[in-house]
């Protein structure tokens, strides 16, 4: 049996490093814009163009090709999670079962399909996909990767700052979309000192909550991003590097996140899922003080509907 019960470690730095060079194979690296909107100067790091249609690839890949290759992986996902491990699992000949909510957005269960990996729908939410994937998962010869609270997962999403940090080195901040606390805390040890802006929807905020409570808690869902951000608890492993003076949490409404979302369309002809607009909505807001901040959009598994 594979399933994480002992204390995780918490990663470093160095795990980032090593990911960046152990998953290049199978990933792309993917392109910067450098834009000024409302006469303020900005980077977007285009992460919605990475295979599987967002950054999930990097972590499942990672945490794959890290360890000894299990006869099969289990996992749990709201949909790109799932999308990133089932592209990961088609890249490396691993078999893979993929559970998610039968809310699950159909673009992301269609693309899942597509890989030949097998799809299971159970449950309202997440937490009930993961307790039937976690059941599997203790078959002997599997592997359960974790979402978000996995090391090997978090490493390989700081693969993401790792290339901003290298493409654009005067970059002074950068901001990232939170649902686990995956990526935001990846983001951390990538950022080479710089400012992480952690952004949340107002009603989709796990580690907002936590920040609040000193610890992680289980918050009520409510967002038009929570397909992607709907974690109801971040990562126990996300937390604890996230829950540093040097990350700054921020909260945005719907409203503005489906009007950055929308702009992002109008004025760059970029097709983003609400999620991947978060960090846009909190900049054009003025919840981000940098000066040449990095914004990650981080997928675009949606249906296509183009804003008029």
């Amino acid at each position: 049996m594979d399933v994480m019960t002992a204390e995780p470690r918490t990663p470093v730095p160095a795990d980032v490093e090593a990911a960046l060079t152990r998953i290049r194979p199978y990933v792309r690296r993917t392109p910067q814009l450098r834009a000024e909107i409302d006469g303020r100067p900005v980077v977007l790091k285009l992460e919605h163009l990475q295979r599987s249609g967002s950054f999930k690839l990097r972590g499942a890949v990672n945490a794959l090709l890290a360890g000894p290759a299990p006869a099969r992986v289990v996992t749990a996902s709201g949909g790109n999670h799932g999308l990133g491990v089932a592209t990961a699992a088609q890249a490396l000949g691993v078999p893979a079962i993929v559970y998610v909510p039968e809310s699950v957005p159909e673009a992301k269960a269609a693309g899942i399909e597509a890989t030949g990996v097998k799809l299971v729908r159970h449950g309202a939410t997440y937490a009930e996909a993961a307790a039937a994937a976690l059941a599997v998962a203790e078959e002997p010869g599997s592997r359960y990767l974790h979402a978000y609270d996995d090391p090997d997962v978090i490493a390989g999403q700081g693969t993401v700052t790792a290339e901003i940090v290298e493409d654009s080195p005067e970059v002074d901040a950068v901001v990232v979309a939170v649902g686990g606390g995956g990526l935001a805390s990846g983001t951390t040890l990538a950022a080479g000192g710089r400012r992480v802006f952690a952004v949340e929807p107002e009603h989709c905020c796990a580690l907002n909550a936590a920040l609040a409570a000193g610890e992680p808690v289980d918050v009520k869902l409510d967002s038009v991003a929570s397909s992607a951000l709907g974690a109801t608890r971040v990562g126990q492993l996300p937390f604890r590097l996230l829950n540093s003076p040097a990350v700054t949490s921020a909260l945005v409404s719907d409203t503005e996140l489906l009007a950055a979302r929308d702009r992002l369309w109008a004025e760059f002809r970029l097709v983003v899922e609400p999620a991947a607009a978060v960090p846009f909505a909190a900049w054009l807001a003025g919840r981000v003080e940098a000066e040449l901040p990095c914004l990650v959009l981080c997928g675009a598994n949606t249906a296509v509907t183009f804003p008029s």
